[in-house]
């Protein structure tokens, strides 16, 4: 069964564990989430945890050969990142909030995100 998590795609996310970018880590970077796996509770974050992979270099259509060493994104564990306020840039926590919306004539109750640093909406 799937974890549900705070972090959705898209969003925007500050790391707040690992190595200092003094040491060639990631932490105080910040990133858009590409996508997310709640089974593995981990996310995928542009320009975050990059590695190497080597590729076998092979012929090509036009007779050259392509191979050599790419650089990827990996997924980091969801507990390692935090989402940022759009309010201070700074990272927050997520809640939630109730609110009733009326659409069609009809009181609907919808959950909504919100930080808990400011309480604003994200």
């Amino acid at each position: 069964m799937a974890n549900k998590l705070k972090i959705k795609k898209g969003d925007l996310v500050q790391v707040i564990a690992g190595a200092r970018q003094s040491r060639g880590g990631d932490r105080g970077k910040q990133g858009k989430v590409l996508a997310v796996y709640p089974e593995r509770n981990r996310v995928l974050v542009e320009g975050i945890n990059r590695v190497i992979k080597h590729k076998k270099a092979t012929q090509t259509q036009a007779g050259g050969t392509a191979g050599g060493r790419e650089t990827h994104e990996a997924p980091i564990h969801v507990s390692n990142v935090a989402l940022v306020d759009p309010k201070d840039n700074k990272p927050t926590r997520v809640g939630y909030r109730e609110e009733t919306v009326e659409r069609d004539g009809r009181n609907k109750t919808v959950r909504v995100r919100v930080s808990r640093r400011t309480g604003e909406e994200i």
